[in-house]
């Protein structure tokens, strides 16, 4: 049987000039009830915290929610920390970074919160981070659980397959037990343009899909290019698409869709997250 445990969803200001865009981040206990000063704290109680490409923090709140917490649900711990190794820093470890191999480039921390979260769909619909702010513009760029696609799909059949062999040998004599990956969400951006624009601007619909099918396509060779963009340009790149989705849409379809004004302009990556090099990334990758 898969090993449930409550997996809970925060946020704080991902910035500290005020722009409207939180940093998520995942624990396996409610900070509200009682919090860890530190890591070493987290792991001395036993308990898992998923940095998400960020920084510790022992408390969440943001500008509009007090608490900073986004929800919480019962999940599979052992198929979340396979996915996402827990209690260790994405700069130094690897495993921790999901298939979010490089911040900003693959996705940010509301993409690898999300995968930390995966495991929650196993009782029904699976927690997000939705209710971040900057959400809407994150899942629009980046999806649901970041731009390594087959990636991320080949880790979840592989851990699928590992938790239950590990359950398995805890089984008695005899017993078989059979890997059921958690079938991944539709794309939640799909979802929302064809709610917003509904069934009679279907054209207009399938012009902002092959916009955004454009910017993944381009997105993607940067993914496996020696150069890593600076944060800057990613933010300008992520701007661009969203410049170009405003031209096509009507003002308040934009904001709809994407949760703020056409021309506003919104940073997803941070600097201090990005890593090191080119090679690094390069090298990593080939584990």
């Amino acid at each position: 049987m898969p090993t449930s445990k409550t997996l809970y969803a925060w946020a704080t200001p991902a910035f500290a000039d005020g722009s409207p865009v939180d940093h998520t981040w995942v624990t396996s206990f409610d900070n509200r009830a009682g919090n860890y000063p530190d890591i070493a704290a987290v792991v001395a109680a036993k308990e898992d915290y998923w940095y998400c490409w960020g920084d510790y923090h022992a408390k969440g709140g943001t500008p509009v929610n007090a608490s900073g917490f986004l929800g919480s649900q019962g999940g599979d711990i052992d198929l979340s920390v396979c996915l996402v190794q827990s209690n260790a820093e994405c700069a130094s470890t690897y495993a921790a970074r999901g298939t979010i191999f490089t911040y900003g480039v693959d996705g940010v921390c509301h993409q690898l919160a999300n995968q930390a979260l995966y495991s929650t769909g196993a009782a029904g619909g699976t927690l997000t981070v939705a209710k971040a702010r900057g959400y809407l513009v994150s899942s629009a760029i980046y999806g649901t659980y970041g731009l390594q696609q087959a990636a991320w799909r080949n880790k979840v059949v592989a851990c699928s397959g590992a938790t239950t062999t590990a359950r398995g040998r805890r089984a008695k004599a005899g017993t078989k037990m059979r890997a059921k990956p958690i079938a991944p969400s539709p794309d939640e951006f799909e979802e929302r343009v064809a709610k917003v624009l509904g069934p009679d601007r279907v054209s207009l619909a399938a012009q902002l899909l092959h916009l955004r099918a454009q910017f993944h396509t381009t997105a993607a060779l940067q993914a496996h290019a020696t150069h890593v963009p600076a944060a800057e340009e990613l933010n300008e790149r992520n701007q661009r698409f969203l410049d170009d989705a405003a031209k096509i849409l009507p003002a308040k379809d934009y904001e709809k869709i994407f949760g703020v004004k056409p021309g506003e302009k919104i940073r997803l990556v941070r600097p201090e997250m990005m890593t090191p090099t080119g090679e690094e990334r390069r090298s990593r990758r080939g584990r």
